[in-house]
């Protein structure tokens, strides 16, 4: 054999003992062996480096450490899940399903864990991976793509398993490690004398996001795959086929994945799966349940932010008691105050936790919180820190009831409640240094203007040395004025103001994002940007009217957007922001689609609705789940429901999937 040959039948022998091991979860050989395989394959690389392949398991780590994570943008989003807190909830979902569907028998759904790491999607090009990257806000993530090569379960070269790999495949997944391996890193740690990890789910987020791969390397990634994104020419029915097919290709899928019929089913396995979590040997913070068929799942469609056809049947909340030593008043970027206890630190379900929301006075008062209190607490969808209730027995006798102050704990201006409004509110918008610090972190933000290097301690200190107050403040900043701060060394500035310079050139709705208008989130903000083809003027001078005449923008929301420019020193900043060189990347939409309205029914043979609805929100087109008086177009696949028959009545044209090709090339039926 020669050494082309040899190094071929290495690397082909490496990777099938990596999917043994990570997919099947039966390795073949000890480490040791497998060690030496490794080390035979490195020396003959070493002897003809002529001869390393890309796929080579030895090019996983050895790329030189990244200066920042750059940005990819998904091709389909990765939307998140509604959540179902209860079996009434689950069976709320099942009776949607069927409602929607118009069956009255029951729906085969697939079920598994719900995975407590880090969601990634993972693309291959005709077989070989092409990049990774993270969630992010479900529309743009990070390229991770050089430490997801280090995770042995991600192959770089999909297995030959007679399904068709060419073109482009997207494979979302949770990268995670499990609790024995994270207990063999932490004793590591321990003996080299590094701090040790709080717990496994933090520990797989940073590992994953560290500049250097060889760091990742170093620590016991894991990786499940659940979903895919773009299908490429994978001939799939079904959630079910596609978890078969993936541990073909040499994607590992969870060993818990079921199939059930019924509702029945799901509450069931729900039920299981809640009753043996604690032996599971790795972390989950509920289950995933999935309408099994891809024609049901495109007939269902997606809200704007989570699927129809999917549900998290959330686990009850892990808790724990403690005592509260303090609570303290804390003012948001909105100047809404919100208490928060200071706790005896307490470790829930492997969180170390010693804050905890109390969230308004209402709820203080509901639940009697007091000063001194031993109360239980859980963190809220495993997540955010609550406290459930007080633990009377235990109240001290000289206890007495919590009011939150009536003046503001940063600037002392005077605390208001508007009608309607849970919270009190600092209207000091202009001068209470917690809400200027607040809008600025939000403003430099990764969803807003991205503003690499700019992190929470140096606005502080920012605005404590009077450097900057407005938004545009930041793009008035020199090296004269960073220099005079404390461990700013010339790097440092340099890489500030590059960054600051490179964020001139945004998008519209980051910039609008950035603003933080109250009741105007990121989805909004990209709704105006079409609406007013990223025209800052348009915007400001508009009336409410017509904000409410928008799909999607409520009285509220509109309410909101007229006050917020109605301050002309909200405007005077914009003008200043663009003065000093802020501009916008110009929508490229087509005037031809502005203003019409789709709506996906069925299902499509060469395409899915996703696609066809990135498409067309590419071109500036709204894409609604509904049909109504507004909709310009039904677009319609095989096995449409009722929508069909709705459209018909209202009179609203109809285009075919054999009509389509005209629509996805940007132009309209005549």
């Amino acid at each position: 054999m020669n050494p082309q040959e040899k190094i071929l039948s290495l690397i082909r022998e490496i990777e099938q003992h990596n999917i043994d091991y990570y997919v099947y979860d039966n390795p073949k050989i000890s480490d040791s062996h497998y060690d030496k395989l490794l080390r035979e394959l490195q020396d003959l690389e070493k002897k003809h480096p002529d001869l390393i392949l890309e796929i080579s398991p030895t090019q996983r780590v050895g790329t030189t450490p990244e200066s920042k994570f750059n940005t990819i943008k998904h091709s389909i989003p990765m939307l998140s899940l509604a959540n179902a807190m209860n079996h009434q909830e689950l069976i709320d979902f099942d009776r949607r399903v069927k409602k929607t569907l118009n069956i009255n028998s029951d729906i085969e759904y697939v079920m598994e864990p719900k995975l407590d790491g880090l969601a990634v999607e993972v693309v291959y090009e005709n077989g070989y991976f092409k990049h990774g990257s993270t969630r992010g806000d479900g529309t743009y993530g990070e390229d991770v793509s050089n430490n997801l090569k280090t995770i042995k379960g991600i192959p770089l070269q999909l297995l030959d398993a007679n399904f068709n790999t060419n073109g482009i495949l997207e494979f979302r997944g949770e990268v995670f490690i499990n609790h024995s391996d994270f207990k063999q890193l932490n004793k590591k740690r321990i003996a080299k004398g590094d701090a040790i990890f709080a717990n496994p789910r933090n520990c797989a987020a940073g590992s994953l996001r560290q500049l250097d791969s060889k760091i990742t390397a170093t620590r016991p990634l894991r990786i499940n795959f659940y979903s895919i994104g773009i299908k490429g020419n994978l001939n799939l029915d079904s959630q079910i086929d596609l978890m078969k097919c993936m541990p073909l290709l040499g994607l590992p899928v969870n060993s818990l994945v079921k199939i059930g019929t019924g509702i029945n089913d799901v509450i069931k396995y729900y039920d299981e799966l809640e009753k043996n979590r604690d032996g599971l040997d790795y972390d989950i913070d509920g289950v995933v349940i999935k309408v099994n068929t891809f024609k049901y799942q495109n007939i269902l469609g997606e809200r704007s932010r989570s699927p129809r056809w999917a549900i998290a049947g959330k686990l009850k909340a892990q808790q724990e008691t403690t005592k509260i030593i303090d609570i303290i008043p804390s003012i948001g970027r909105t100047g809404a105050i919100t208490p928060v206890a200071k706790l005896e630190p307490v470790n829930v379900g492997g969180v170390i936790v010693s804050n905890a929301t109390l969230h308004n006075q209402d709820e203080i008062d509901r639940k009697d919180i007091r000063l001194g209190d031993t109360v239980l607490i859980q963190r809220a969808g495993d997540v955010i820190p609550e406290v459930v209730k007080v633990i009377l027995e235990k109240r001290p006798s000289e206890s007495f009831k919590y009011r939150l102050p009536n003046e503001c704990p940063s600037c002392n201006a005077l605390l208001n409640k508007i009608e309607g409004d849970a919270v009190l509110r600092c209207e000091n918008n202009t001068s209470c240094s917690a809400q200027v610090k607040g809008k600025m972190r939000h403003f430099v933000s990764k969803n807003c203007m991205d503003i690499d290097g700019i992190g929470e301690k140096l606005i502080d200190t920012l605005i404590d040395n009077k450097l900057i107050h407005r938004y545009s403040d930041l793009f008035k900043l020199s090296y004269q004025n960073l220099e005079t701060l404390d461990r700013m060394a010339e790097k440092s500035i340099n890489n500030i103001l590059d960054s600051i310079e490179k964020s001139k050139h945004t998008e519209f709705s980051r910039f609008l994002n950035g603003l933080g208008i109250r009741n105007v989130g990121t989805h909004a903000c990209k709704l105006l940007e079409k609406e007013f083809n990223s025209d800052i003027n348009k915007l400001i001078n508009t009336t409410q009217d017509n904000l409410n005449s928008i799909h999607e923008i409520g009285d509220i929301m509109a309410s909101s957007i007229v006050n917020y420019f109605s301050n002309q020193d909200n405007i005077d900043d914009i003008n200043e922001c663009i003065n000093l060189g802020i501009t916008f990347t110009q929508n490229t939409t087509s005037d031809e689609f502005k203003n019409v309205s789709f709506v996906i029914t069925g299902s499509f043979e060469k395409i899915t609705r996703n696609e066809i609805k990135a498409k067309l929100e590419s071109f500036g087109a709204r894409v609604s789940s509904s049909i109504s008086k507004k909709t310009s177009y039904l677009i319609l696949g095989s096995n449409a429901g009722s929508k069909l028959q709705k459209a018909k009545d209202l009179d609203i044209p109809i285009i075919t999937e054999k009509q389509i090709d005209l629509i996805l090339e940007g132009s309209l039926p005549n």
